[in-house]
């Protein structure tokens, strides 16, 4: 771009941030701004993080969602293997950046439905994370992905939708959506299953939405 015409103005350039972009831009100037986290582009996802299974662990855990610059997170699991046993997969909330879970007191609803033609409501109003799926004794790969609200908000309660996948002897897929009933900053967040042997591969990647 030619330095005496940058963003379409001589002399004095002016000041550029996300939200408050000035100028006639070409798409030179558009990829700078973009790399320097500058260009207003509303709904954009921003990779947070990615992280590989490792080990046989019985949960994963972002502690640094950066609850303060995204209002809104998605989450997306893949091919996210535990072994048969009986076990709930569910997400936790941290208001201390993960040095504890709250284990208490959410609430969430999800049908579900399996190729072997059977269809099933699960819900509670008071358990130790946020269900997404419960299953017998099958192993299970799973795909999906979940959106989280307001986990910076103190005076919001925070809330998940979610949707996934599981394959097994039988395969389903659940829809659904859960609540943390306490106006608090949400700081770190736990992906967990309750089965003793774990997950044992798979990859899960936090996202942030920018629109505010």
């Amino acid at each position: 771009m030619a330095d005496d015409l940058k963003y379409g103005y001589k002399g004095a350039e002016p000041t550029q941030s996300f939200g408050n972009n000035t100028g006639v831009f070409d798409p030179n100037d558009i990829n700078n701004l973009i790399a320097d986290n500058k260009w207003t582009s509303f709904g954009q996802l921003e990779l947070i993080e990615t992280q590989t299974v490792s080990g046989t662990p019985t949960s994963v855990s972002f502690t640094n969602i950066q609850e303060s610059t995204y209002n809104v997170h998605f989450l997306t699991f893949n091919d996210l293997t535990a072994p048969a046993q009986s076990q709930d997969f569910g997400f936790r909330f941290s208001t201390n950046g993960g040095s504890s879970y709250v284990s208490s007191g959410y609430q969430y609803a999800y049908p579900y439905v399996n190729t072997g033609g059977g269809t099933f409501d699960t819900k509670s109003t008071s358990d130790t994370h946020i269900e997404y799926l419960s299953t017998g004794s099958d192993t299970r790969n799973m795909n999906g992905y979940a959106y989280f609200y307001n986990l910076g908000d103190s005076a919001k309660y925070s809330f998940a939708t979610f949707h996934q996948m599981a394959e097994g002897s039988t395969d389903l897929t659940t829809f659904g959506s859960g609540v943390y009933p306490s106006a608090n900053v949400v700081n770190a967040l736990q992906i967990l299953t309750t089965g003793s042997s774990g997950y044992t591969s798979g990859s899960l990647s936090l996202y942030g939405i920018r629109y505010s």
